[in-house]
């Protein structure tokens, strides 16, 4: 998805100018890359953005793992994976008894793929963390935080509400995930505008050009906290813009 407008204009992040050189070659890139897992639940446009960041080498990061909730809508999804030639599992979450269960699943999987860090790309399965991945658990809501959360708040839900408030601006947020919906410490903000006679389909398009933006350099933040060593006393992703 293209962003319909100017961008100078229209985005502000509310992070420190550090967050303004998202399409930089990554900083940190030296030594080994930082391991991801990818959680998804649908088609997978957010992990694309993350494979081309760390292909054009403004990610310093490979992805271990792709783990997926289900066989249905994230099928398209799953065959972007695998077109990328990513490590792709389908764990199906209505196969297990409850969310203890399936994050016992989801983790297993993930420990065993050397992944260090798990980004949450449209994953709508609640998870409960383990305490090993405490402070290692991103997610990406397309909406500012504190505002329009919380179950069965996510995609197009998210932006109709949006629109149904009046609101006059929008965006998207990174947060260390906990184990509740949309909760958890705010790395990074970034806002667009609402315009006059938006829809939630168009309001999408521009919110995920701000997400495109907003979660690598997030990434980009935490992994600087786990090569620093800062992730000892499990509070590594606890970033606050």
């Amino acid at each position: 998805m293209k962003d319909d407008g100017n961008p100078a204009p229209d985005v502000e992040r509310t992070a420190d100018p550090a967050a303004a050189r998202a399409t930089a070659r990554d900083r940190t890139n030296t030594g080994r890359p930082l391991r991801l897992a990818v959680l998804i639940s649908g088609g997978g446009t957010t992990l694309l953005n993350l494979a081309d960041r760390i292909a054009d080498g403004t990610l310093h990061a490979e992805v271990r793992l792709v783990v997926a909730s289900n066989d249905r809508a994230a099928a398209v999804g799953v065959r972007r994976a695998e077109a990328r030639g990513l490590p792709t599992r389908v764990l199906k979450r209505r196969e297990y008894s409850d969310a203890a269960a399936y994050s016992d699943a989801v983790f297993a999987a993930v420990r065993a793929a050397g992944a260090e860090l798990v980004c949450l790309a449209g994953f709508l399965s609640l998870l409960v963390i383990p305490q090993d991945f405490s402070g290692r658990v991103l997610n990406i809501h397309p909406g500012l935080l504190p505002k329009f959360g919380g179950k069965g708040m996510h995609g197009r839900h998210v932006h109709a509400a949006v629109l149904a408030a009046g609101e006059t601006e929008t965006g998207c947020t990174v947060h260390v995930a906990d184990n509740t919906y949309d909760t958890g410490p705010v790395i990074l903000q970034e806002r667009c505008p609402v315009r006059p006679g938006d829809t939630p389909e168009s309001l999408a398009e521009r919110v995920f050009a701000c997400e495109c933006r907003a979660y690598p350099e997030a990434i980009r933040r935490v992994g600087a906290g786990l090569r620093s060593g800062l992730d000892q006393a499990g509070g590594g992703g606890d970033a606050t813009a």
